[in-house]
């Protein structure tokens, strides 16, 4: 039943995903117009009263980046002006999470400055999904709820029912996630050794340590970008005698060639969510996208109810089935 005290704005980068969240909680995205002056400055006019109530304002930080983080510091600052009494940020994708710390002398930590840009804008609440690293719970100061994407993602695997899965980390810093994720299947794990000295560069494959042969792989990852690691890590699995491979991620980026490479890897299927959306030209036969509306919008019911976000971790889920490509 749709609660009169509770409103979903929606930002410009995901409007689905918004939509779908509304739907799962009964009510319509608020009223809201989002444009841009000749200059390319963003604008905002909220086109409701939301005086005194709990809204959730919907906006993933994806490509492009700095367009869309922008437009959501100014939703946040034109909630905060029209008198919302609670503003929670519902950020699908967290943008920036990959610079969370410094690799070498004289560079920023990105992740940190959008989160005190937040927290600045006056959002009081973060919730997100499947942040890149754990540490980023530490950069801000208001209260962070994280929802993992692995129970969805989790039970479509279930449901293909594969013989003698093993779930594969592509690299040693996603081994966590990747446990949890073997965890929740009740299969072993292997991890992937790489080697990579830019960002977006290739990686080179040094070790497969695990055992894979004449196993069917999963590897699992939170972000997709140009997916050259994953493609690689896939090929190297089918060359240490696996019988096919599969991925998943969470967020789905896809730059260019992301797609081609996938295309023409041994990769039987990739399984994403829509925290990030994928349009219809990415969409291909081996693309699988799992909605994840029906997670988030728990989470906002249980936030707007004063309810533990964790225990949704452990209940039953109202699951949506996946969109795969034409």
């Amino acid at each position: 039943m749709a609660d009169a005290q509770i409103r979903i704005f929606s930002g410009t980068s995901n409007p689905d995903l918004a939509r779908g969240i509304g739907a799962y909680l009964g009510l319509p995205v608020g009223a809201m117009h989002v444009f841009r002056f000749a200059d390319g400055e963003v604008g905002v006019r909220i086109d409701e009263s939301v005086r005194g109530l709990d809204v959730f304002a919907v906006q993933s930080t994806c490509p492009p980046a700095n367009e869309t983080l922008m437009e959501l510091l100014i939703i946040i600052d034109a909630l905060r002006r029209a008198s919302a009494a609670r503003v929670t940020a519902v950020i699908p994708y967290f943008g920036y999470a990959r610079q969370d710390r410094k690799i070498k002398p004289r560079e920023p930590i990105s992740a940190k400055l959008v989160a005190n840009l937040l927290t600045t804008a006056g959002a009081d609440r973060i919730l997100t999904v499947d942040l890149h690293t754990g540490q980023l719970w530490g950069f801000f100061d208001i209260p962070l709820d994280h929802l993992p994407a692995r129970m969805i993602l989790g039970d479509y695997f279930r449901s293909l029912a594969i013989e003698h899965p093993v779930v594969v980390s592509p690299d040693i810093g996603g081994v966590k996630r990747a446990r949890e994720f073997a965890q929740y299947l009740g299969a072993p794990l292997a991890i992937i050794d790489k080697r990579r000295d830019r960002p977006n560069q290739v990686a080179e494959i040094v070790h497969v340590i695990g055992k894979v042969y004449r196993r069917t792989a999963i590897l699992v990852d939170d972000i997709i970008d140009t997916g050259g690691t994953l493609t690689l890590a896939a090929e190297a699995l089918v060359k240490r005698g696996v019988r096919g491979v599969y991925a998943c991620c969470t967020h789905a980026i896809l730059s260019p060639p992301a797609m081609a490479r996938i295309q023409r890897s041994p990769i039987e299927q990739l399984v994403v969510t829509d925290s990030i959306p994928v349009p219809d030209d990415k969409r291909t036969s081996k693309l699988a996208v799992i909605p994840v509306a029906g997670l988030i919008g728990e989470a906002v019911q249980r936030i707007h109810a004063e309810q533990s976000v964790s225990e949704l971790f452990g209940a039953s889920r109202v699951m949506q089935p996946a969109t795969e490509g034409e």
